[in-house]
């Protein structure tokens, strides 16, 4: 495996992590075959990438935003991640949290791409809001930034979540600082970012904060319900919970997702990622003290994975996919299933992501990863099924 020509020439100072790049391929037996990893993009110092979160439509189109600065950028591939048009600045979010997966994330609805990301005057902490943006024309113009939560500066921790459901709603949920604790709050956009209903509190932990600096989660089913993941502040336990609703406005008070307990007296900055199959299927991966487990379906006992931490997921057409690293900084591991066999996917990256959908043979991975002062955002295509299709279906 190498990476072509074509982007040696064009990103020379990224040659180190290519010869990283190219001995680490997973097996072909494994699930198929894998593209080459490509450089989404790549800068030193403070106009490094960072943070990348990545979006695969029902037709497999995928999106990638990373953070650069105060600048958002937007990689496009519609080929099935053959290729990707090259990260451009598309937006301005002033003082912009990013890192610790703080930072942007994006949805494709039928009708547009949604951007998302918390700013503010003054940032780290100080100040801050959730802020949405969105584009008809897949990119090239964008609308002006419009607020989610409807308390200003309630999203001033930085850290939040986004989702698209079947039915084009847009749903947000972040860590809500508005009454002083730390509490889980959700609101929705039915036009694609536009305007967004009123703030809905998710959850309040009865000790008064959840996990302060753990990123929540959410995903939607197949009708109009939702599905949020945090880690939870319990008396001295920092545990991952669910809450759930069927219309967004009425939350359930709460689920515990495993048999173990984290005793902890600060947070870890790591919450995780759940996933679903379009239908009843659930997956959560998470981190608890130095080990990465899983569970699969409603009120399944959990399953450790191994040493690791910032795992995440999406379900594609195989079943569940898993990424995770072998420490804050260290070899990207990739797993399908729950009793799949764990490959490695790269010998260094930091905050891994995942992206498909359950109709899709392949995945996205995408990565941070450091060489010196020069950082750069991986992206690579793993096949999901042996002899997939070249073409989208």
């Amino acid at each position: 495996m190498r990476v072509s020509s074509a982007i040696l020439k064009e990103l020379p100072m990224l040659n180190r992590f290519v010869l990283v790049w190219s001995v680490v391929a997973l097996s072909p037996t494994w699930l198929g075959a894998e593209s080459a990893p490509q450089v989404l993009a790549e800068g030193q110092g403070q106009n490094g990438p960072k943070q990348p979160q990545a979006f695969m439509s029902a037709d497999g189109t995928v999106d990638v935003v990373v953070a650069v600065g105060e600048e958002i950028r937007l990689s496009t591939s519609s080929d099935r991640g053959e290729s990707f048009t090259r990260a451009s600045s598309v937006i301005r979010c002033s003082n912009m949290s990013a890192g610790m997966r703080r930072g942007p994330r994006v949805v494709r609805t039928p009708t547009a791409v949604v951007v998302t990301a918390i700013g503010g005057k003054q940032g780290k902490g100080r100040d801050g809001d959730l802020l949405a943006w969105h584009s008809t024309d897949d990119g090239t113009t964008w609308s002006e930034a419009v607020m989610v939560n409807d308390v200003p500066d309630a999203a001033r921790e930085g850290l939040h979540g986004m989702t698209a459901g079947a039915n084009g709603d847009v749903w947000c949920v972040w860590l809500d600082l508005r009454n002083g604790k730390t509490e889980i709050a959700t609101a929705v956009s039915s036009d694609d970012g536009q305007t967004w209903k009123g703030n809905v509190r998710a959850y309040r932990s009865p000790d008064g904060s959840v996990c302060e600096c753990c990123h929540p989660s959410i995903i939607s089913g197949p009708k109009s319900g939702i599905t949020i993941m945090f880690r939870n502040a319990l008396g001295g336990q920092r545990d991952m919970f669910l809450t759930s609703s069927d219309d967004g406005k009425k939350f359930t008070t709460g689920r515990k997702l495993g048999k173990g307990s984290w005793k902890l007296d600060a947070c870890p900055m790591d919450g995780g990622m759940l996933a679903c199959d379009g239908q009843d299927g659930l997956v959560t991966v998470w981190r608890r003290d130095n080990q990465v487990f899983a569970t699969l379906g409603s009120g399944a006992a959990e399953k450790p994975l191994g040493p690791g931490q910032q795992p995440w997921a999406a379900w594609s057409a195989a079943g569940p996919i898993i990424v995770w690293t072998g420490g804050r900084e260290g070899a990207l591991s990739m797993q399908v299933g729950l009793t799949g066999k764990a490959r490695q996917v790269a010998a260094t990256a930091r905050d891994p992501v995942v992206a498909s959908n359950p109709q899709s043979d392949f995945a996205l991975v995408c990565w941070e990863a450091k060489q010196g002062r020069t950082t750069a955002v991986m992206a690579q295509v793993i096949a999901t099924s042996t002899g997939a299709s070249k073409k989208a279906r």
